[in-house]
């Protein structure tokens, strides 16, 4: 009787961890880089466009409102040193990653404090930093979003692109 009772958690156990695989939804992708010796990386989920436009799907966002900048659980953004986007210092940590829509229509990188949540729960308490992202149009559409980071002129850069918009920042390590 008392491995019954086992044979029936392993199970459940199974079946809701196959369940929450499945809720998940969405590929993840990560990107990974070392400059100075120290580790810079992004973890994000990965939705598609599935015939829509980046357009549509951000266009209804308000000035002032959050993108997750990606699905299903929050990107984690990991530093292992202090970096400087164009004057704005990120402390090392780890971070859950958001882009504010600004007024004026261009977006800030947001880099949150908590990290590891589900979906949308953004908490702007714990927003740290905001980093100006500069906007360009690809030419070739990415129809899953795709976050990249990148060794670009004795630092790094951040590129989080999806249909045909591509937002971006530079950084280095802070001495």
């Amino acid at each position: 009787m008392k491995r019954l009772r086992n044979t029936g958690v392993v199970l459940a156990v199974v079946f809701g961890l196959s369940a929450w695989a499945q809720a998940q939804g969405n590929p993840r992708g990560n990107s990974k880089i070392t400059l100075a010796g120290q580790t810079i990386s992004v973890e994000y989920g990965r939705p598609s466009l599935k015939g829509r436009t980046v357009q549509t799907l951000l266009g209804q966002l308000k000035p002032g409102g959050f993108w997750r900048l990606g699905a299903d659980k929050s990107t984690t953004f990991t530093t292992s040193t202090d970096l400087n986007f164009g004057g704005v210092k990120v402390p090392k940590g780890v971070y859950s990653l958001w882009a504010q829509r600004q007024a004026d229509n261009s977006w800030k990188l947001v880099f949150n404090s908590q990290h590891g949540q589900w979906g949308t729960s953004h908490a702007p308490s714990k927003d740290v930093v905001f980093v100006p992202l500069k906007e360009e149009k690809e030419s070739k559409p990415a129809q899953m979003v795709t976050i990249s980071l990148e060794k670009e002129h004795g630092g790094g850069a951040i590129s989080i692109s999806w249909g045909d918009m591509e937002l971006s920042a530079n950084f280095t390590v802070e001495s």
